[in-house]
């Protein structure tokens, strides 16, 4: 006779739900956070803000809701308000002056972390009403991967729902009408303490791999949809970096990088950090000893992500936690 006794009962499940509590409690804190945050973002993201001053306004917010206390809770990466052809990865560095245009399809990418869990969540800004097709297929695109999202469920699976919906969107530009593509080379992640991609990929497009969501694991759902070709490239200036999780002691010969090194250490950890957020703690000419610490494999660089010159791409992204009993959309609000 069979016997199903290896399998745990409901009562279980909820006991296992119940030991995770304070856990999640702290995640659902955080995106509180970001859910306040985006909403004061949203009255001041307007054309003719300096991106740099609309960057620090909202990390300002964090640092002061999330009552930002060094790596126990604060911002959790580098805000991405990544315009146009750009998809992800770009933020100002000081001296920056780009101003938000009314033409302009901004991607807001920020994160918020306590105790290193971090709440990954994004979404796009465009005032012209002829992008509304673009946005409303990632928008779209992002809610069924979403939905698709479970414990025991195929990535490979949740990419193809993903791509099916993006690409039944067109959006007409100039009198050109374009097939909305999902950005094949970008996907989404699952999320690690104070490790924001912690080794599995959710993809955006079919053919992915067969790997298994599981309980317990947290995931970043994000979806990336272009006017373009699709696909991405590392251009422009680099603005964002973090420190390699998986690296141990690696021997530096320069002073100035094994001080830059410990000013990561002691304020970053492994969450990623951009050059402003340096030129704030006070660090000065650090250029060289970064590149030192990246040629070193101690730290590594993340350059801005575009697709062809002159395309448009938007982005909207999740985090969710599958409990045993059912998943939890975290960053879920009124907004998206």
């Amino acid at each position: 006779m069979l016997t199903q006794r290896w399998r745990e009962t409901a009562a279980e499940k909820r006991e296992m739900d119940r030991l995770q509590a304070e856990m999640v409690n702290e995640v659902r804190q955080a995106a509180e956070v970001h859910r306040q945050v985006r909403a004061y973002v949203r009255t001041i993201a307007k054309p003719g803000i300096l991106m740099t001053d609309l960057c620090e306004k909202l990390e300002d917010s964090v640092r002061k809701l999330i009552d930002a206390n060094g790596l126990s809770a604060g911002i959790a990466f580098p805000t991405g308000c990544s315009l146009n052809y750009v998809a992800a990865h770009w933020t100002p560095n000081s001296g920056d002056k780009t101003v938000l245009q009314y033409d302009d399809v901004m991607k807001l990418d920020f994160g918020t972390q306590i105790s290193g869990r971090i709440v990954d969540s994004a979404f796009t800004v465009a005032f012209n009403p002829r992008y509304n097709p673009l946005l409303e297929a990632v928008r779209e695109a992002t809610n069924t991967g979403v939905r698709e999202s479970g414990i025991d469920v195929r990535l490979c699976d949740v990419g193809a729902a993903i791509q099916e919906v993006m690409e039944s969107y067109e959006v007409e530009l100039d009198g050109k009408v374009f097939q909305v593509k999902s950005i094949r080379n970008l996907n989404g992640h699952s999320i690690g303490p104070y490790r924001i991609h912690a080794g599995k990929s959710v993809p955006i497009v079919k053919g992915g791999e067969a790997t298994r969501m599981e309980e317990g694991e947290f995931f970043a759902i994000e979806t990336f949809g272009s006017t373009g070709k699709g696909y991405v490239r590392e251009d422009l200036e680099i603005s964002h970096y973090m420190k390699n999780f998986d690296v141990g002691h690696v021997p530096l010969r320069l002073p100035r990088a094994k001080q830059l090194l410990a000013t990561i250490d002691r304020h970053f950890g492994t969450l990623a950090f951009c050059r402003r957020y340096l030129d704030r703690l006070g660090e000065e000419k650090y250029l060289m000893a970064l590149k030192n610490l990246c040629d070193a494999g101690v730290v590594d660089p993340y350059p801005p992500l575009c697709d062809t010159k002159g395309c448009y791409t938007a982005q909207y992204e999740h985090t969710l936690y599958l409990h045993p009993t059912r998943k939890e959309v975290l960053s879920r609000g009124p907004d998206y």
